[in-house]
């Protein structure tokens, strides 16, 4: 079957799913990876035919002059931003999700980082089933090539969520990240995450420009034991050691507060970065 053909039956497949039920997100997720696998062996199998027309002596049949467009299957870049278009479903153009869903933004994560993310997700360390089926089967080196892409992307932050939490909530929040509580033995985030709340390169992402929704969700999930990071897991420890209040406090002021106007994570070590050993807690994924 025709690659484009099969691709919109699979498409159209995916959007009556989508629209009669709560998946849409994830069923419109798959459609567009599907459009990447098949577009790309559209492109291949029409690059061969190119091949083999411009060169008489293969067919022993001359070039056909003036093929009509209708027939004319449409050439699709084989390049590592389009068989990424897929991430894009969920976490916006160029990984740029905006500040009042709950995916995250990926773009101009450190690379280490989103390397590290992504084969948790393959690993079985990280569970969401969408994430899961599309790295599944990817190699590290594959998985690499993806995290340098998103991180080389630095669009335009959105504005931050409107705060909807009274003053003493926010102000909580502000102290868990400023200042820690050392009577729960809780450093401050801007300990291990940097001062501007932006993240340390290669490793340590930053916290600002995430989700309110999504920051309650990956902490209460490290409090579970649903996320897992490499041993020793410092932030299971940490989430362990907040409240249900501590976690909406701390996720209400992260979402609310604007980026400044250096976002890009300087290198460990860098002038304003502290190396990793200087960090008050041990953490297996980023190593010191």
């Amino acid at each position: 079957m025709n690659n484009l053909l099969l691709f919109s039956l699979q498409t159209a497949a995916c959007r009556m799913l989508a629209s009669s039920s709560r998946l849409a997100p994830l069923m419109m997720a798959v459609a567009v990876l599907l459009s990447g696998v098949a577009m790309q062996a559209g492109a291949a199998g029409q690059a061969a035919a190119t091949a083999t027309a411009s060169n008489p002596s293969t067919t022993g049949t001359p070039k056909a002059e003036g093929t009509p467009a209708a027939n004319q299957q449409t050439v699709v870049p084989d390049t590592i931003a389009q068989r990424l278009a897929a991430c894009t479903a969920c976490h916006g153009k160029e990984g740029r999700a905006a500040s009042d869903g709950y995916y995250p933004r990926i773009a101009g994560k450190p690379e280490g980082y989103l390397f590290n993310q992504l084969k948790n997700f393959r690993d079985g360390k990280r569970k969401y089933p969408l994430m899961t089926y599309m790295v599944g089967q990817m190699p590290d080196a594959y998985l690499r090539e993806m995290a340098e892409f998103f991180s080389s992307q630095h669009p335009p932050y959105p504005a931050p969520q409107a705060a909807q939490s009274d003053q003493s909530i926010l102000e909580r929040g502000r102290q868990l990240v400023q200042s820690g509580d050392s009577s729960k033995k809780l450093p401050a985030c801007v300990a291990c995450h940097g001062d501007k709340m932006t993240g340390i390169a290669p490793f340590i992402p930053g916290l600002l420009g995430l989700p309110r929704d999504y920051v309650v969700g990956q902490l209460g999930a490290w409090q579970t034991g649903a996320r897992h990071a490499h041993a020793p897991d410092c932030m299971a420890q940490i989430a362990k050691a907040l409240s249900p209040q501590d976690i909406g406090a701390v996720s209400a002021w992260l979402a609310s507060q604007p980026m400044p106007s250096d976002v890009i994570a300087p290198l460990a070590g860098a002038a304003g970065a502290n190396v990793y050993s200087s960090r008050p807690l041990v953490c297996g994924s980023a190593p010191q």
